[in-house]
């Protein structure tokens, strides 16, 4: 089974990122930061665990107000760097683990947490500024990162309960899943900053000194608290703490800290911490796939599009998806094959369009809803494709209608 191991606590200021990329790691202003962090890479390089799982939020870089989701899990099987408006950092791609992604996600909706899944789209500095100091890359990273965005941009947000019980929720996720994994869990953010308004600059290190003493010994009275009482008290940006109560939550009662490094030089109070989970693990019953789809294969002639369908099919959905674009429709009619071709089809994946096999499409892993744009492309009607489906004329299928007569 997958088991916890420890959790990380870490800022996820961009000028870390910066200061990285620019080599500064030695100059007096900065050594204190990156000199703090070694002994959590050390910890890690001891520890080789598989996977990292990293509450972190999005800065408007990958998603937006359009579409802000409260809590969203990658299921990528691996993950770019954002360009944030000076381009990309010289990281390498990042790898996911999408097995145990589906799995988390499949475990908190049925726990009833609701999260989005996403899986074509980049990571920001949440992600990207610690991580570098934490896991040595040169060679490419040493294990795989499942990324849970968490809404702490556009209110309402999460409650700190809620980001604790998710943490909660994820451990019973990963204990429940049959492969052995060794997992780090990682919140990151904060500490005490503001950074809009006539509040910008604001620190308060006391406050900082408190929150680190509360999140190892009593991460219960952090959890009650709301989100005005951490804008007060630490700043208005200082909120995205919660995310590190999602990571606390996912420990046990019993844990270790083994390290801790505090560094306020500009605008935030940059912070590490790193727990080691003394608690005796508590597996669920191992499970592989959804639950509440357990016997569905058994239903002759039904295909549930899943995460894995999703992942493993995304490039041929988002080829019918995209023709709800009027120039795809254009450069498809006027060139089929090419159009196919320029999407990156496969062979296998070509003909079935070409051939227009409906039923052959859903098998493979199209999703109706993007299928039927296709089909109202080439000039077949959702009933005329739901007749194809089932092997039938379009009258044969039209007289097991109720209403033959409503086509």
């Amino acid at each position: 089974m997958a088991r916890i191991i420890g959790g990380i606590g870490t800022s996820h200021v961009p000028t870390i990122g910066v200061a990285y990329d620019k080599g500064k790691q030695d100059l007096p202003d900065w050594s204190p930061l990156f000199k703090g962090y070694e002994p959590a890479q050390q910890w890690l390089r001891e520890k080789k665990p598989d996977v990292l799982v990293f509450f972190y939020n999005d800065h408007l870089n990958a998603f937006f107000y359009d579409l802000y989701p409260t809590f969203a899990v990658g299921v990528a099987d691996s993950y770019d760097v954002a360009d944030e408006g000076a381009g990309r950092r010289p990281l390498p791609m990042l790898p996911g683990h999408p097995g145990l992604a589906a799995h988390i996600a499949e475990s908190l909706v049925n726990e009833e947490f609701d999260p989005a899944v996403f899986q074509d789209r980049p990571l920001d500095h949440g992600v990207f500024s610690p991580l570098p100091l934490l896991w040595p890359h040169k060679e490419g990273w040493p294990g795989a990162v499942i990324p849970i965005e968490v809404n702490v941009v556009q209110y309402p947000l999460p409650t700190a309960m809620r980001c604790y019980k998710l943490g909660k929720a994820l451990r019973r996720a990963i204990e429940s899943y049959p492969e052995d994994l060794s997992v780090v869990v990682v919140g990151t953010g904060g500490l005490s900053h503001q950074i809009h308004g006539e509040r910008t600059g604001y620190n308060d290190t006391d406050w900082d000194m408190r929150f680190i003493e509360l999140i190892e010994k009593d991460p219960m009275e952090l959890a009650r608290m709301k989100h005005v009482d951490y804008i007060r008290l630490g700043g208005a940006e200082s909120v995205e703490v919660i995310m590190w109560l999602a990571m606390r939550g996912a420990l046990s009662d019993e844990v270790t800290k083994v390290h801790q490094n505090y560094y306020l030089a500009t605008t935030t109070a940059m912070t590490v911490l790193v727990f080691e989970d003394q608690g005796e693990a508590k597996p669920a019953a191992p499970h592989a796939g959804n639950p509440q789809l357990e016997g569905v294969k058994d239903i002759e002639g039904t295909y549930a599009f899943d995460i894995p369908t999703g992942r493993e099919r995304l490039r041929l959905n988002r080829f019918f998806w995209n023709m709800k674009e009027a120039g795809f429709r254009e450069a498809f009619a006027a060139d089929e094959r090419g159009a196919c071709e320029r999407a990156g089809l496969t062979a296998e994946e070509t003909r079935l369009v070409l051939e227009r096999d409906w039923l052959g499409l859903v098998r493979y892993g199209a999703n109706f809803f993007v299928l039927e744009k296709f089909a109202r492309l080439v000039g077949r009607t959702n009933l005329e494709v739901y007749a194809d489906m089932r092997g039938e004329t379009f009258e044969e299928f039209l007289a097991t209608r109720q209403v033959p007569g409503a086509r």
